[in-house]
């Protein structure tokens, strides 16, 4: 019989605990507060004191990120604008030599089509020659 209670107890505080572990953070930050009987299992279970010591502990750690500054070593900006010039003028560049050969491809098929043009007309006429006329 008392088995069953410290079984039944266990459930019921692991559910709690499971219910309460969207509420902590809010709790440490002071956004939520716990209701009266949340508390009171928050004072009696360790796992969600383990917990409340982890938020606490990561906000006071985020909260000391925000003093940190941090110094940018000497010439980092000149070497970046640096970076940024030479890659722009390879797109440049790049951009320029698309452009010729979609010019030179263009050109090209120009003068295949022109080609295939002229090659249809003279076998054409070539065809016509060695034809007899139609009486008419």
């Amino acid at each position: 019989m008392r088995s069953e209670r410290v079984r039944e107890r266990a459930t019921t505080l692991h559910a709690s605990c499971e219910a309460l572990a969207d509420v902590l953070p809010g709790v440490v930050d002071g956004t939520s507060s716990l209701e009266r009987s949340d508390r009171r299992h928050v004072e009696r279970c360790l796992r969600c004191q383990a917990e409340l010591a982890q938020y606490r502990k990561l906000l006071r750690a985020m909260q000391g990120l925000r003093s940190v500054t941090a110094t940018e070593p000497s010439g980092l900006v000149t070497d970046v604008i640096a970076h940024i010039e030479a890659a722009g003028e390879r797109r440049a560049v790049r951009a320029a030599l698309t452009g010729r050969k979609v010019a030179y491809i263009g050109g090209i098929a120009a003068a295949a089509t022109a080609a295939g043009a002229g090659a249809a007309i003279v076998l054409v006429t070539r065809g016509r020659k060695g034809r007899l006329p139609l009486a008419g």
